[in-house]
């Protein structure tokens, strides 16, 4: 069963042009890898320090390996240098 995830982070505002860049060069290595269906950032309209990833994956598992490669390459400790706080990644089964 496809699992919908989704990655918030809270951005420093010094960091929002950067992180945009960054997130428009690696969603589409992302969008290749396996068990990956979609992925696509969106930004608060109210908030703009505020992004959301919202993912479409073939499972939880899928996702898992793909955050386990993007942490042993170095990407989510770049990640780390653009956020304020710890991002936050929960987890949906679609239901109705």
């Amino acid at each position: 069963m496809a699992c919908t995830v989704l990655l918030e982070l809270k951005v420093k505002p010094e960091c929002v042009d950067e992180t945009l860049q960054g997130l428009a060069a690696l969603l589409p290595e992302t969008r290749s890898y396996p068990g990956c269906i979609e992925v696509y950032a969106h930004q608060n309209q109210d908030d703009p320090t505020n992004i959301v990833a919202i993912e479409q994956w073939e499972s939880r598992e899928a996702y898992e390996k793909y955050f386990a490669w993007r942490t042993e390459t170095g990407v989510i400790g770049q990640l780390g240098n653009w956020v304020s706080a710890e991002p936050s990644i929960r987890y949906f089964d679609k239901k109705a």
